[in-house]
């Protein structure tokens, strides 16, 4: 071979090689692009779908809200839907219903107030041995009448504190039920404070105590006898003829002054500090409660705590002076065989701590039931009247 072709042959190797090295260098280049691009339009896809989702999440919010404000426009306003809101309330998940009513509102015009008189609660948390019976003998007498509901609450094992959760789910439910108020919610459970758990619709309280002694008393010989209210019934020391007396005597444990500490606490609360026996606290947070009641009357003075509620709160006890007075309900339930206590064992219960701060609230109690009476009530031919209203409006600007 020649050098001339040697020459030419290796030129063309060359070319052949420089050709071939630009050929793969634009191939790898759109093979980068190729990949670039398909990064970039994944990329994009990906925010684009978080934004759908977003708009989505946050179309939904809205409709939610929109929907929850109708749902307590309608239930406020007392539309057909109500008793829908009610069967909600009670049956369905109560996590995604409960943020119903803390929703704040702006109520329409000519709507009804929650406070309205044709839309109070009631609360009355009876104490056991105090009439209670008989009183809300003539609730229920009267509840078709003045067109209210009367409803009993009932606890597991007669306990007078709730849980946590069952306080939560009581204010709940009483606060939202409309289709059932006007109403009297009773039961044996101690005061609870409905605006711990953030509502405004706080319900009107109602009490009746007695002397500590006479309550004790009562319900040692109910254990024993039973009462003409239901005298089927088999009470728990049914055969147990021990009197009071004996019992004081001898130490035994139905007479004993710490069975007594019930109204203290029936009126301090569901704390854990009301329900021990002696304490101080107890006493004070009882009396400062009192300012959540409208009216608590005594046992004793049952036919004047009547009169007063009648004249305070007509639309629900408009006739209970004559219901009382008719006389049947007026002992609708006496317990069987109570005897009255020997002076010396009254000294002996009269000498303890308990007996001392139970009758301390109880006296406190009868001082401010007695100042309203006074100021509120006219005897008159066995029964009482109001001294009518006692207070006027005057200077009344602008003049219309």
């Amino acid at each position: 071979m020649t050098l001339k072709k040697f020459n030419h042959l290796s030129l063309n190797i060359n070319e052949a090689r420089r050709v071939k090295k630009e050929h793969d260098y634009r191939n790898s280049g759109r093979m980068s692009s190729r990949f670039l691009n398909r990064g970039t339009v994944t990329a994009f896809l990906l925010i684009a779908a978080l934004v759908v989702l977003y708009q989505l999440n946050s179309f939904d919010n809205r409709l939610a809200k929109l929907e929850r404000q109708q749902i307590v426009s309608n239930a406020v306003g007392r539309s057909k839907s109500l008793k829908d809101f009610h069967n909600i309330l009670l049956k369905g998940n109560r996590r995604d219903h409960s943020h119903l009513f803390l929703e704040e509102r702006e109520q329409e015009p000519g709507e009804l107030s929650e406070q309205s008189t044709e839309n109070r609660i009631i609360i009355y948390n009876r104490i056991p041995k105090t009439g209670s019976t008989s009183f809300m003998g003539i609730a229920y007498d009267l509840c078709e009448s003045n067109h209210f509901n009367v409803l009993h609450l009932n606890t597991s094992k007669n306990s007078h504190v709730l849980s946590l959760p069952d306080q939560a789910f009581l204010v709940e439910n009483i606060t939202s039920w409309y289709e059932r108020r006007p109403a009297i919610y009773h039961g044996h459970i101690s005061f609870l404070n409905f605006a711990r758990f953030g509502v405004n619709d706080n319900p009107i309280y109602i009490n009746i105590i007695r002397d500590p002694l006479d309550r004790l008393i009562s319900h040692y010989y109910f254990l024993r006898y039973g009462d003409d209210f239901r005298p089927y019934v088999i009470r728990r020391r049914q055969g147990n003829k021990q009197t009071f007396d004996e019992c004081v005597k001898t130490g035994g444990h139905d007479c004993q002054p710490n069975n007594m500490w019930l109204q203290i606490p029936f009126f301090c609360g569901h704390e854990t500090e009301c329900w021990k026996p002696g304490s101080e606290w107890a006493l004070r947070e009882a009396k400062r409660n009192l300012d959540q009641y409208l009216v608590v009357g005594v046992t004793e003075q049952m036919h004047e705590f009547i009169a007063l509620l009648e004249y305070v709160l007509p639309n629900f006890f408009r006739g209970a002076l004559q219901e009382y007075e008719k006389g049947n309900k007026s002992h609708l339930r006496k317990t069987y065989n109570k005897s009255e206590p020997l002076p010396e064992t009254i000294t002996s219960i009269k000498k303890t701590r308990i007996w001392q701060m139970e009758n301390d609230f109880y006296m406190f109690v009868l001082q401010q039931f007695e100042f309203m009476k006074k100021r509120t009530l006219v005897p008159r031919e066995g029964s009482f009247s109001n001294k009518g209203r006692q207070f006027f409006y005057e200077k009344i600007r602008p003049k219309s």
